[in-house]
């Protein structure tokens, strides 16, 4: 059973705004960096939208210890990812890393998901409270939490068949993909 996570200590963890412009690239981005990194168990990599003039998508890497932000931030440095920042951004960033997450595929109950990742509650779409525990979710290997008042959340939508599936589509429409 993983533990289920709260807000990442702003301690250990850095902000890396690469000019990214859609979502997608910064995923493929936080999991390049997860390998080319080499980042540990216990990481959370999440994407920040940034507003303004130029609207972009900027990428936290949260560590489970002073030596790895040290050594992962002196890595972004050098390999031209950004200047590194101090901190989180904000405090509401989209998880694409995180503890559990690769093994959050097919299809499972909600009992499951929450128990084999750090995601602490799933709330569905316009239903009040939480689902069943039992309740199937098909996961179409995308499953992207968010935090919410220091917790990892997952939003869902119900689908054919009486499942849940996660409210983040693998492929977005194309007029709500850079939202």
């Amino acid at each position: 059973m993983t533990p289920h996570a709260r807000t990442p200590s702003p301690a250990h963890a850095l902000t890396v705004d690469p000019g990214i412009r859609d979502l997608r690239g910064a995923d493929r981005l936080l999991r390049r960096l997860a390998v080319e990194l080499e980042l540990p168990e216990g990481t959370f990599g999440c994407t920040h939208l940034v507003r303004g003039d130029r609207p972009r998508v900027a990428v936290s890497l949260s560590l489970p210890s002073e030596p790895y932000l040290r050594t992962t931030w002196a890595r972004l440095a050098a390999d031209g990812h950004g200047e590194p920042a101090a901190g989180l951004p904000d405090a509401s960033g989209r998880a694409v890393l995180y503890p559990g997450a690769r093994a959050l595929t097919g299809t499972m109950t909600v009992a499951e998901l929450i128990a084999g990742s750090a995601i602490s509650g799933v709330t569905v779409l316009g239903a009040p409270g939480t689902p069943d525990p039992g309740t199937r979710m098909v996961t179409r290997d995308h499953v992207r939490p968010q935090w919410q008042q220091g917790e990892l959340l997952l939003t869902a939508t119900p689908a054919r068949g009486g499942v849940l599936v996660p409210f983040e589509s693998p492929v977005p429409t194309p007029c709500c993909a850079d939202h």
